[in-house]
Protein backbone atom coordinates (compact mmCIF):
# COMPACT_ATOMS: atom_id res chain seq x y z
CA UNK A 1 0.00 0.00 0.00
CA UNK A 2 1.39 3.44 -0.90
CA UNK A 3 2.08 6.17 1.61
CA UNK A 4 -0.57 8.31 -0.05
CA UNK A 5 -3.29 5.66 0.26
CA UNK A 6 -2.58 5.27 3.99
CA UNK A 7 -2.96 8.99 4.65
CA UNK A 8 -6.37 9.67 6.15
CA UNK A 9 -6.57 13.28 7.38
CA UNK A 10 -8.54 13.73 10.58
CA UNK A 11 -10.57 16.77 11.61
CA UNK A 12 -8.54 19.96 12.09
CA UNK A 13 -6.80 20.52 15.39
CA UNK A 14 -8.92 23.05 17.29
CA UNK A 15 -7.85 24.41 20.66
CA UNK A 16 -10.18 25.33 23.56
CA UNK A 17 -10.56 28.84 22.15
CA UNK A 18 -11.66 27.64 18.70
CA UNK A 19 -8.36 28.46 16.99
CA UNK A 20 -7.36 26.00 14.26
CA UNK A 21 -3.77 24.84 14.83
CA UNK A 22 -2.16 23.96 11.50
CA UNK A 23 1.44 25.11 11.97
CA UNK A 24 4.34 23.44 13.81
CA UNK A 25 7.62 25.25 14.45
CA UNK A 26 10.38 22.68 14.89
CA UNK A 27 13.61 23.63 16.65
CA UNK A 28 16.36 21.32 15.39
CA UNK A 29 19.16 22.60 17.64
CA UNK A 30 19.85 25.02 20.48
CA UNK A 31 23.26 25.89 19.03
CA UNK A 32 24.07 29.02 17.03
CA UNK A 33 27.02 30.52 15.16
CA UNK A 34 26.21 34.05 16.40
CA UNK A 35 25.81 35.62 19.85
CA UNK A 36 23.18 38.33 19.34
CA UNK A 37 22.94 40.64 22.33
CA UNK A 38 19.22 40.14 22.91
CA UNK A 39 19.45 36.35 22.61
CA UNK A 40 22.61 34.83 24.10
CA UNK A 41 25.64 35.76 26.21
CA UNK A 42 28.94 35.93 24.32
CA UNK A 43 30.20 32.81 26.09
CA UNK A 44 27.07 30.93 25.02
CA UNK A 45 24.75 28.91 27.21
CA UNK A 46 24.81 25.38 28.56
CA UNK A 47 23.77 23.52 25.43
CA UNK A 48 21.78 20.32 25.53
CA UNK A 49 23.92 17.16 25.26
CA UNK A 50 23.71 15.93 21.68
CA UNK A 51 22.10 12.66 22.75
CA UNK A 52 19.19 14.67 24.20
CA UNK A 53 18.43 16.33 20.85
CA UNK A 54 15.77 14.66 18.71
CA UNK A 55 17.08 12.68 15.76
CA UNK A 56 15.70 13.48 12.33
CA UNK A 57 13.79 10.21 12.39
CA UNK A 58 12.15 11.22 15.66
CA UNK A 59 11.23 14.66 14.30
CA UNK A 60 9.78 12.96 11.24
CA UNK A 61 7.68 10.64 13.40
CA UNK A 62 6.13 13.61 15.22
CA UNK A 63 5.52 15.53 12.00
CA UNK A 64 3.87 12.50 10.36
CA UNK A 65 1.49 11.96 13.25
CA UNK A 66 0.80 15.70 13.45
CA UNK A 67 0.05 15.81 9.72
CA UNK A 68 -2.44 12.96 10.13
CA UNK A 69 -4.21 15.15 12.71
CA UNK A 70 -4.33 18.34 10.64
CA UNK A 71 -0.93 20.02 10.79
CA UNK A 72 -0.13 21.43 7.35
CA UNK A 73 2.85 23.76 7.72
CA UNK A 74 6.29 23.23 9.23
CA UNK A 75 8.94 25.85 9.96
CA UNK A 76 12.45 24.77 10.97
CA UNK A 77 14.19 26.93 13.54
CA UNK A 78 17.04 26.76 16.05
CA UNK A 79 19.17 28.09 17.59
CA UNK A 80 20.48 28.39 14.08
CA UNK A 81 19.10 25.46 12.06
CA UNK A 82 21.83 25.58 9.40
CA UNK A 83 24.52 24.60 11.92
CA UNK A 84 22.97 21.15 12.22
CA UNK A 85 24.57 18.66 9.83
CA UNK A 86 22.28 17.23 7.16
CA UNK A 87 19.47 19.76 7.56
CA UNK A 88 18.58 19.43 3.86
CA UNK A 89 17.98 15.72 4.47
CA UNK A 90 15.39 16.59 7.11
CA UNK A 91 13.69 18.99 4.69
CA UNK A 92 13.47 16.21 2.10
CA UNK A 93 12.05 13.79 4.70
CA UNK A 94 9.36 16.25 5.79
CA UNK A 95 8.62 17.15 2.18
CA UNK A 96 7.59 13.53 1.67
CA UNK A 97 5.01 13.56 4.48
CA UNK A 98 1.44 13.38 3.15
CA UNK A 99 -0.55 16.40 4.27
CA UNK A 100 2.38 18.79 4.72
CA UNK A 101 1.82 21.65 2.29
CA UNK A 102 4.57 24.11 3.20
CA UNK A 103 8.10 23.94 4.64
CA UNK A 104 9.99 27.09 5.57
CA UNK A 105 13.02 27.96 7.68
CA UNK A 106 14.22 30.82 9.89
CA UNK A 107 17.95 31.54 9.78
CA UNK A 108 20.50 34.25 10.48
CA UNK A 109 21.67 33.79 6.88
CA UNK A 110 25.35 33.24 7.65
CA UNK A 111 25.43 29.79 6.01
CA UNK A 112 22.85 30.40 3.28
CA UNK A 113 25.41 30.94 0.53
CA UNK A 114 26.30 27.25 0.53
CA UNK A 115 22.95 25.89 1.79
CA UNK A 116 20.26 27.74 -0.17
CA UNK A 117 20.43 25.60 -3.31
CA UNK A 118 20.45 22.16 -1.60
CA UNK A 119 17.63 23.28 0.70
CA UNK A 120 15.53 24.38 -2.26
CA UNK A 121 16.21 21.08 -4.05
CA UNK A 122 15.07 19.22 -0.94
CA UNK A 123 11.71 21.01 -0.93
CA UNK A 124 12.16 24.15 1.16
CA UNK A 125 9.81 26.90 -0.02
CA UNK A 126 10.85 30.05 1.82
CA UNK A 127 13.34 31.53 4.29
CA UNK A 128 13.00 34.16 6.99
CA UNK A 129 16.32 35.88 7.65
CA UNK A 130 17.03 37.66 10.93
CA UNK A 131 18.76 40.96 10.14
CA UNK A 132 18.62 43.82 12.63
CA UNK A 133 20.83 46.34 10.83
CA UNK A 134 22.00 47.34 7.37
CA UNK A 135 25.30 48.70 8.73
CA UNK A 136 28.24 46.25 8.72
CA UNK A 137 29.91 47.65 11.85
CA UNK A 138 26.66 47.69 13.80
CA UNK A 139 25.92 44.17 12.61
CA UNK A 140 29.14 43.04 14.23
CA UNK A 141 28.22 44.84 17.44
CA UNK A 142 24.75 43.28 17.67
CA UNK A 143 25.75 39.74 16.63
CA UNK A 144 29.25 39.83 18.19
CA UNK A 145 30.64 37.21 15.76
CA UNK A 146 28.95 37.89 12.44
CA UNK A 147 29.84 39.39 9.06
CA UNK A 148 27.14 41.45 7.37
CA UNK A 149 28.56 40.51 3.96
CA UNK A 150 27.90 36.82 4.62
CA UNK A 151 24.21 37.53 5.15
CA UNK A 152 23.96 39.62 1.98
CA UNK A 153 25.56 36.81 -0.01
CA UNK A 154 23.16 34.37 1.62
CA UNK A 155 20.14 36.47 0.66
CA UNK A 156 21.36 36.59 -2.95
CA UNK A 157 21.84 32.81 -2.94
CA UNK A 158 18.34 32.29 -1.54
CA UNK A 159 16.84 34.42 -4.27
CA UNK A 160 18.83 32.58 -6.94
CA UNK A 161 17.62 29.26 -5.55
CA UNK A 162 13.99 30.34 -5.82
CA UNK A 163 13.31 30.62 -2.10
CA UNK A 164 10.65 33.28 -2.32
CA UNK A 165 9.48 35.53 -0.88
CA UNK A 166 12.49 36.38 1.27
CA UNK A 167 11.36 37.73 4.62
CA UNK A 168 13.68 39.94 6.66
CA UNK A 169 13.01 39.90 10.41
CA UNK A 170 14.03 43.12 12.17
CA UNK A 171 13.80 43.32 15.97
CA UNK A 172 13.55 47.05 16.63
CA UNK A 173 15.45 48.27 19.71
CA UNK A 174 15.57 51.85 20.90
CA UNK A 175 18.99 53.53 20.65
CA UNK A 176 20.39 50.43 18.93
CA UNK A 177 18.74 50.21 15.52
CA UNK A 178 15.54 52.29 15.67
CA UNK A 179 17.33 54.91 13.56
CA UNK A 180 17.36 52.40 10.66
CA UNK A 181 13.60 51.92 10.40
CA UNK A 182 13.36 54.19 7.37
CA UNK A 183 16.37 52.56 5.69
CA UNK A 184 14.74 49.14 6.02
CA UNK A 185 11.42 50.51 4.79
CA UNK A 186 13.06 52.17 1.77
CA UNK A 187 14.79 48.90 0.89
CA UNK A 188 11.40 47.52 -0.19
CA UNK A 189 11.39 49.93 -3.14
CA UNK A 190 14.36 48.18 -4.74
CA UNK A 191 14.24 44.72 -3.16
CA UNK A 192 11.39 42.24 -3.29
CA UNK A 193 11.85 41.58 0.42
CA UNK A 194 9.11 41.38 2.99
CA UNK A 195 10.63 43.48 5.78
CA UNK A 196 8.97 42.62 9.09
CA UNK A 197 9.44 44.92 12.08
CA UNK A 198 9.15 42.88 15.27
CA UNK A 199 8.59 44.22 18.75
CA UNK A 200 11.23 43.26 21.31
CA UNK A 201 9.72 40.68 23.64
CA UNK A 202 10.46 41.21 27.33
CA UNK A 203 12.65 38.28 28.30
CA UNK A 204 14.07 40.72 30.86
CA UNK A 205 16.33 38.50 32.94
CA UNK A 206 17.67 36.79 29.84
CA UNK A 207 18.35 40.08 28.08
CA UNK A 208 20.20 41.55 31.04
CA UNK A 209 22.44 38.48 31.08
CA UNK A 210 23.07 38.62 27.35
CA UNK A 211 24.15 42.28 27.24
CA UNK A 212 26.19 42.35 30.46
CA UNK A 213 29.51 42.68 28.59
CA UNK A 214 28.38 45.37 26.16
CA UNK A 215 27.50 49.05 26.38
CA UNK A 216 24.07 48.38 24.90
CA UNK A 217 20.76 48.83 26.68
CA UNK A 218 17.78 47.16 25.04
CA UNK A 219 14.75 49.44 24.72
CA UNK A 220 11.24 48.57 23.58
CA UNK A 221 9.74 50.35 20.56
CA UNK A 222 6.00 49.80 19.92
CA UNK A 223 4.72 49.02 16.44
CA UNK A 224 2.55 52.12 16.27
CA UNK A 225 5.58 54.35 16.74
CA UNK A 226 7.43 52.55 13.94
CA UNK A 227 4.45 52.75 11.60
CA UNK A 228 3.92 56.45 12.31
CA UNK A 229 7.57 57.20 11.57
CA UNK A 230 7.36 55.43 8.21
CA UNK A 231 4.12 57.15 7.20
CA UNK A 232 5.35 60.57 8.32
CA UNK A 233 8.46 60.32 6.14
CA UNK A 234 7.52 57.97 3.28
CA UNK A 235 3.77 58.19 2.85
CA UNK A 236 0.62 56.31 3.80
CA UNK A 237 0.97 52.55 4.02
CA UNK A 238 -1.64 50.61 2.09
CA UNK A 239 -2.61 47.06 3.12
CA UNK A 240 -0.78 44.53 0.94
CA UNK A 241 -2.56 41.74 -0.91
CA UNK A 242 0.58 40.02 -2.21
CA UNK A 243 1.93 38.26 0.89
CA UNK A 244 2.68 34.54 1.14
CA UNK A 245 2.93 32.99 4.60
CA UNK A 246 1.07 31.86 7.67
CA UNK A 247 2.38 34.00 10.50
CA UNK A 248 1.09 36.87 12.65
CA UNK A 249 2.44 39.81 10.62
CA UNK A 250 0.17 42.51 9.19
CA UNK A 251 1.52 43.62 5.80
CA UNK A 252 1.54 46.93 3.94
CA UNK A 253 3.13 48.53 0.88
CA UNK A 254 4.76 51.91 0.41
CA UNK A 255 3.22 54.22 -2.22
CA UNK A 256 5.04 55.54 -5.26
CA UNK A 257 7.70 58.23 -4.83
CA UNK A 258 7.30 61.90 -5.82
CA UNK A 259 10.11 61.31 -8.33
CA UNK A 260 7.75 59.12 -10.30
CA UNK A 261 9.09 55.78 -9.11
CA UNK A 262 6.37 53.17 -8.86
CA UNK A 263 5.28 51.61 -5.59
CA UNK A 264 7.51 49.27 -3.64
CA UNK A 265 8.49 45.82 -4.91
CA UNK A 266 8.45 44.38 -1.42
CA UNK A 267 6.18 44.58 1.61
CA UNK A 268 6.45 45.99 5.11
CA UNK A 269 5.12 43.86 7.94
CA UNK A 270 4.53 44.47 11.62
CA UNK A 271 4.60 41.79 14.32
CA UNK A 272 3.29 43.20 17.59
CA UNK A 273 3.26 40.56 20.34
CA UNK A 274 3.45 43.14 23.14
CA UNK A 275 1.41 46.15 22.08
CA UNK A 276 -1.37 44.48 20.10
CA UNK A 277 -4.17 43.55 22.47
CA UNK A 278 -5.62 40.82 20.28
CA UNK A 279 -2.32 39.42 18.98
CA UNK A 280 -2.96 35.87 20.24
CA UNK A 281 -6.51 35.54 18.93
CA UNK A 282 -5.31 34.29 15.53
CA UNK A 283 -2.50 32.03 16.81
CA UNK A 284 -2.30 28.90 14.65
CA UNK A 285 0.86 27.24 15.99
CA UNK A 286 2.64 25.08 18.48
CA UNK A 287 6.37 24.51 18.93
CA UNK A 288 8.55 21.44 19.18
CA UNK A 289 11.80 22.04 21.06
CA UNK A 290 15.06 20.42 20.00
CA UNK A 291 14.92 18.13 23.04
CA UNK A 292 11.45 16.83 22.31
CA UNK A 293 8.95 19.00 24.20
CA UNK A 294 5.83 20.46 22.61
CA UNK A 295 5.22 24.02 23.80
CA UNK A 296 1.64 25.19 23.22
CA UNK A 297 2.77 28.83 23.63
CA UNK A 298 6.13 30.52 23.11
CA UNK A 299 5.80 32.69 26.20
CA UNK A 300 4.60 30.22 28.81
CA UNK A 301 6.67 27.49 30.42
CA UNK A 302 4.18 24.64 30.04
CA UNK A 303 5.53 21.78 27.89
CA UNK A 304 4.44 18.28 26.93
CA UNK A 305 7.19 15.65 26.71
CA UNK A 306 6.92 13.56 23.54
CA UNK A 307 10.54 12.42 23.42
CA UNK A 308 9.86 9.90 26.18
CA UNK A 309 7.18 8.35 23.95
CA UNK A 310 9.68 7.97 21.14
CA UNK A 311 12.35 6.56 23.45
CA UNK A 312 10.75 3.91 25.63
CA UNK A 313 14.20 2.47 26.34
CA UNK A 314 15.81 5.90 26.67
CA UNK A 315 17.84 5.62 23.47
CA UNK A 316 17.52 7.84 20.40
CA UNK A 317 15.70 6.34 17.44
CA UNK A 318 17.90 6.62 14.36
CA UNK A 319 18.59 4.67 11.21
CA UNK A 320 15.46 3.23 9.64
CA UNK A 321 12.99 5.89 8.61
CA UNK A 322 9.63 5.69 10.45
CA UNK A 323 6.64 4.39 8.55
CA UNK A 324 3.87 6.48 6.96
CA UNK A 325 1.94 7.11 10.18
CA UNK A 326 4.97 7.83 12.32
CA UNK A 327 5.84 4.31 13.44
CA UNK A 328 9.45 3.79 14.32
CA UNK A 329 10.53 4.63 17.85
CA UNK A 330 7.22 5.45 19.48
CA UNK A 331 3.56 4.60 19.61
CA UNK A 332 1.33 6.55 17.22
CA UNK A 333 -1.58 6.76 19.62
CA UNK A 334 0.66 7.97 22.43
CA UNK A 335 2.12 10.66 20.15
CA UNK A 336 -1.39 11.73 19.20
CA UNK A 337 -2.21 11.89 22.88
CA UNK A 338 0.80 14.13 23.52
CA UNK A 339 -0.18 16.49 20.71
CA UNK A 340 -3.77 16.61 21.96
CA UNK A 341 -2.60 17.33 25.51
CA UNK A 342 -0.57 20.27 24.22
CA UNK A 343 -3.62 21.43 22.24
CA UNK A 344 -5.92 21.20 25.27
CA UNK A 345 -3.51 23.21 27.42
CA UNK A 346 -2.86 26.01 24.92
CA UNK A 347 -3.62 29.29 26.74
CA UNK A 348 -5.89 32.01 25.43
CA UNK A 349 -2.97 34.49 25.34
CA UNK A 350 0.60 35.00 26.52
CA UNK A 351 -0.40 37.47 29.31
CA UNK A 352 2.84 39.45 29.10
CA UNK A 353 1.06 42.55 30.36
CA UNK A 354 0.07 40.59 33.48
CA UNK A 355 3.72 39.95 34.29
CA UNK A 356 3.95 36.49 32.76
CA UNK A 357 7.45 35.56 31.56
CA UNK A 358 8.96 32.23 30.48
CA UNK A 359 11.55 31.33 33.12
CA UNK A 360 12.83 27.86 32.30
CA UNK A 361 14.31 28.43 28.85
CA UNK A 362 16.03 31.18 26.96
CA UNK A 363 14.61 32.18 23.59
CA UNK A 364 17.34 30.27 21.73
CA UNK A 365 16.24 27.07 23.53
CA UNK A 366 12.65 27.47 22.36
CA UNK A 367 12.99 28.29 18.69
CA UNK A 368 11.27 31.69 18.51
Amino acid sequence: MSVESEFIPLTPLVDPFQRVISYLRVSVTDRCNLRCVYCMPEEGIEFQPREEILSYEEILAIVRVGASMGLRKVRLTGGEPLVRHGIADLVAMINGVPGIEDISLTTNGIALLRMAEPLARAGLRRVNISLDTLQPERFRQITRWGRYEDVMEGIAAARAAGLSPIKINVVVMRLINDDEVLDFARSTYEQDWDVRFIELMPFLEEQETCIKDTSLVLGFVPTEEIKQQIERELGHLEPSQTVVGHGPARYFKLPGLPTGQAGAKGNIGFISPVSEKHFCESCNRMRLTADGKIRPCLLTDHEVDVKSILRPDGRPQTGARPGPSGRGGGNDEALRGGILEALRTKPDAHHLTDGNRPRRRKMIQIGG
